[in-house]
């Protein structure tokens, strides 16, 4: 059995915040320490682990995949010690300096992130926030387990069980079309609509043979004729707006957009089943500053996403 008096325990923190910020110099910042102890530690960790745990390139470092399964299993417990010093010490939002990272892959996540920003500058003007706003994170399971991600915003349900949702607001697939289009009648059914007209789809997130959302089945069961697919819901309005194809995106970005990009919404018959917009996180994150987080989240979800 490994005696732990042989190993420097603070070496576990240097460990997590390399992980987290894949860059030496970083995590001599973050760490308030100078780039050569965080490679003399770097380096001890290695001896420790007997394992390179960082390749170093050209824009920093890549954790292997022991340094992979070591981040889940510290970030477990260094978030179990966090949350008791947390819990006896009690939150306090104006003090705290604690560090999230949010990924949105809603459509609307730089909204959504501008006004999170904006209301966590009043009630915890400390605490630092970091966010990844992309339509098709590739990666997002990934962080949540291994804790590089606090928190999400999607619309696709967990699918580990080692995840926890919550749903929050609701919002729904709607047709998009350029202002003036001609062809368009007002009430047409999905179906008319696709036999007439060609699409711009945003990728498919996941490699499946059915879309996990009802409301997108209802669509691609149809099988429109697409004429292009895109990466960002963003470029979905864009192409939209400039020309004769029409375009399927969440009804909540639409109406935020439709001024901006002079677009119009398509009422299609039978309306679209609506689909819940969730809060996803790891399961066994109770302490106060997550519980915190997820409060603010869940209002601002409420502000901004109108279904």
């Amino acid at each position: 059995m490994l005696n732990l008096r042989s190993v420097d325990l603070n070496l576990l923190p240097v460990f997590e915040v390399i992980y987290e910020e894949r860059r030496l110099s970083k995590a001599a910042t973050r760490l308030a320490m100078t780039q050569p102890a965080v490679s003399k530690a770097l380096s001890r960790l290695r001896h420790v682990f007997k394992d390179e745990l960082f390749i170093r390139h050209s824009r920093g470092v890549t954790p292997t995949a022991l340094a992979d399964e070591i981040y889940g299993r510290i970030g477990d417990a260094m978030g179990l010690v966090r949350a008791t010093i947390t819990d006896t010490r009690g939150f306090d939002p104006k003090r705290s300096e604690r560090r999230f990272f949010v990924a949105i892959p809603h459509p609307l996540g730089p909204m959504l992130a501008l006004r999170l920003l904006k209301r966590m500058e009043k009630l915890a003007p400390r605490v630092s926030l970091e966010f990844s706003t992309k339509s098709r994170p590739t990666d997002l399971e990934r962080g949540l387990l291994n804790g590089s991600i606090d928190l999400a915003v999607d619309w696709l349900p967990a699918a580990q069980p080692a995840l926890s949702d919550e749903e929050v607001v609701q919002d729904e697939l709607v047709v998009v079309a350029r202002r003036g289009h001609r062809g368009l009648k007002k009430g047409m059914t999905r179906k008319a609509l696709v036999a007439s007209r060609k699409f711009v789809l945003l990728w498919p997130r996941l490699d499946a043979v059915t879309h996990p959302l009802e409301a997108a089945r209802e669509w691609l069961d149809l099988e429109p004729k697409v004429a292009l697919h895109v990466s960002e819901f963003i470029e979905v309005l864009v192409v939209a707006a400039e020309s004769d194809l029409v375009g399927l995106v969440p009804r909540s970005l639409a109406t935020a957009s439709s001024r901006a990009l002079d677009i119009q919404l398509l009422a299609t018959s039978p309306r679209p089943k609506a689909f819940p917009i969730r809060m996803v996180w790891r399961t066994g994150r109770p302490d106060a500053a997550h519980t915190f987080l997820r409060d603010q989240v869940r209002a601002t979800m409420k502000e901004v996403i109108k279904g």
